[in-house]
């Protein structure tokens, strides 16, 4: 069984490690906090110095960092993973960043015989038994494969992308749709509830229709909106500009036209100027929407819990 390295043990980072970990593989892990790897470290694995030293005790090496400054500066930094990883050693980021990052680093992970997948995860928190609900990986398909059950324990949907940048295509696309129906999301029940019907009668039957089974409607909103709080973030509005922006930088680098993509980036620029950057990601404009239609969608009564398990339980509920 192939030793995994772990760099990175932040909100995202830990729950995948301790996935990784259940599932018996020797594990060495690295954050800047001892006190984040005190956990795994009581349960068996290797505690690191550095990303080096990482890489130097490990097959496979996984990151999940707050975005390309940071990968760039463990991948290849004084110290970085780099300078530690083995021949047919595997580098695999599970972070949110540009293709052209990954791409940059690979070369210099070949002319050491060792092997760079972008891996980004999607769709949910890895807190759950089951795990996030979508991993992407671009790169050698060989590779893939080698690293597989290890994805596997962790995320119930493992996505093969192509080649190298792929993954983090796919995962830049998914944000700016997610950001795009979000807002559309909020524009609608603003409008529902100033035109006079209940927040959850209208709730309910957006989210038995086609973009009902969509996580923003089944808890997101329900915890935050419908509360009024956006904190604390599982996903905050920080990252989440941070995602946007690098899928319309992409968008600008392809000449493809993103309209929708560049008015929603606006408005989350908009929240951010308001300091809300901590707030929960896809649901802290939403304020600005109430602010600027005038009105409050509150629902406080509505369940999350109750909404998250009649999708489950009932598939086909339209």
């Amino acid at each position: 069984m192939e030793t995994v390295g772990f760099i990175g043990l932040g909100n995202m980072g830990a729950p995948v490690a301790g996935h990784i970990q259940k599932a018996g593989y020797p594990m060495v892990v690295c954050d800047l906090r001892d006190e984040a790897t005190q956990p795994f470290v009581e349960k068996g694995a290797r505690r690191a110095g550095s990303p080096a030293e990482t890489a130097r005790f490990s097959d496979v090496i996984f990151s999940a960092l707050p975005g390309p400054k940071e990968v760039e500066e463990v991948a290849l930094g004084a110290d970085g993973i780099i300078e530690g990883v083995k021949k047919d050693g595997v580098y695999l980021d599970i972070s949110t960043g540009p293709p052209s990052l990954v791409r940059r680093i690979e070369p210099l992970f070949r002319a050491r015989e060792a092997y760079v997948l972008d891996g980004p995860v999607s769709a949910g928190q890895p807190g759950a038994v089951r795990g996030i609900h979508e991993v992407m990986v671009g790169g050698d398909r060989e590779i893939f494969e080698r690293v597989k059950p290890i994805l596997a324990s962790f995320g119930d949907q493992v996505l093969y992308t192509g080649e190298l940048g792929t993954a983090s295509i796919c995962k830049l696309a998914h944000q700016m749709i997610g950001c795009g129906v979000a807002q559309a999301i909020a524009e609608g029940l603003t409008l529902g509830v100033k035109a006079g019907v209940k927040a959850e009668v209208l709730w309910e039957c957006v989210r038995r229709g086609l973009v009902g089974r969509m996580h923003i409607l089944h808890e997101q909103i329900p915890r935050t909106t419908f509360r009024g709080r956006y904190e604390p973030a599982v996903f905050t509005l920080s990252l989440l500009r941070k995602d946007l922006g690098l899928a319309t930088d992409l968008g600008r680098e392809h000449e493809v036209p993103l309209p929708v993509a560049n008015l929603v980036e606006e408005i989350l620029i908009q929240a951010m100027s308001r300091g809300w950057g901590k707030r929960n990601g896809y649901t802290a404009a939403f304020a600005l929407q109430e602010e600027a239609a005038g009105v409050e969608v509150r629902a406080p009564d509505v369940d999350p819990e109750r909404a998250a398990k009649y999708i489950s339980t009932h598939p086909d509920a339209d």
